[in-house]
């Protein structure tokens, strides 16, 4: 008879189990919830972001401590606008963009004030690949599109998707492109990105697009 059945009474063997030790082994952890990086409270799915201007990390925030930093341009935090447009009629040529010499079709754009200048941001398996801009592109690209000065500094970004026939750019929050960065980090595979990671990719850009109001790029308005 097996011995764990057994009803007979006889010395203790080893140490008397806990109740529901063994259930517990089988139940699955919770996903940690996210809380508010400056006072702890804890955070729904939708929720403000941070910038952290010395590391250009993003911090997660409550409304309430995201409202203290709104407006703000001096201090080490910035309140991640959440201002999202697709730009209609934004110009950029083919030849201006090839000679921004980047190695795929993806590319965000963000004034960052510490530095006094533009970057160009590239998503890569490694996570964002920073380039240098030509002298004076950026200038030149706000000549022909005034809606390039209503970026604000640090916290909005030019996203340009230019992936195969598309020609789509978007004035974004700072977490939107981040948020792309990570999806490509997190889902490629090999050296061209593997089969799904371009419907992933085209998953956000519709997103993007259902959840973005038209503006005219060239439009000073």
């Amino acid at each position: 008879m097996d011995s764990s059945l057994s009803t007979s009474a006889g010395p203790a063997v080893g140490p008397p189990r806990k109740p529901f030790a063994t259930l517990r082994r089988f139940v699955r952890p919770r996903a940690p919830k996210e809380a508010c990086e400056l006072c702890g409270l804890r955070l729904g799915p939708e929720h403000a972001h941070l910038l952290d201007l010395n590391s250009r990390q993003l911090a997660c925030a409550c409304e309430a401590c995201a409202i203290l930093f709104s407006g703000h341009k001096t201090g080490r935090y910035r309140r991640v606008p959440r201002r999202l447009s697709r730009l209609v009629d934004f110009h950029l040529t083919d030849e201006r963009w090839e000679a921004l010499s980047l190695p795929v079709n993806l590319a965000f754009f963000c004034q960052v004030s510490n530095l006094g200048k533009v970057l160009a941001h590239y998503p890569s398996p490694a996570g964002a690949t920073e380039a240098l801009l030509p002298p004076d592109l950026w200038g030149e690209l706000a000549e022909e599109n005034p809606v390039l000065r209503r970026i604000e500094p640090d916290v909005e970004a030019l996203l340009v998707n230019r992936v195969d026939a598309i020609r789509a750019y978007y004035l974004v929050p700072l977490d939107e492109c981040y948020k792309l960065v990570g999806l490509i980090r997190t889902h490629w595979r090999g050296l061209s990105g593997g089969t799904q990671i371009w419907g992933q990719i085209g998953e956000f850009f519709a997103g993007l697009e259902e959840r973005s109001r038209p503006v005219g790029g060239a439009s000073h308005a």
